[in-house]
């Protein structure tokens, strides 16, 4: 059995900083072989793609966020991070880590908060 256990989330006012981090664990589970995503779910939305790290550190973002957020992974630590500058009130959602392989089953965390008001 595989878990994502994301946290780092809370309430910081606009122009701050958070970093999430999401811990993947599983007997039979090899991170540096997943590609990792956050996605996340703004209130009363749709659930978005924010940020793509790949198992060879390639990474990519959505626009909303490009220039604010950076996703990184230690595979030596099985985890996967995002750092959240710059933040407005629009970023506010529950963020999800994502874990995907090709040919494997996809996994996911039970999300964190985030929200960004004065």
């Amino acid at each position: 059995q595989v878990q994502l256990v994301e946290s780092g989330g809370g309430l910081v006012q606009p122009g701050g900083s958070l970093r999430l981090s999401c811990a993947a664990a599983g007997s039979e589970f090899t991170f540096s072989r997943y590609n990792m995503r956050w996605y996340r779910q703004p209130p009363g939305k749709e659930r978005e793609w924010v940020a793509f790290v790949s198992t060879g550190d390639s990474r990519n973002y959505a626009d909303s966020v490009k220039g604010r957020f950076t996703i990184s992974r230690d595979n030596a630590k099985n985890t996967v991070y995002l750092q959240m500058n710059s933040l407005k009130p629009e970023d506010t959602a529950v963020y999800y880590c994502n874990a995907a392989r090709s040919g494997r089953n996809a996994y996911w965390g039970q999300g964190t908060q985030v929200t960004v008001s004065s």
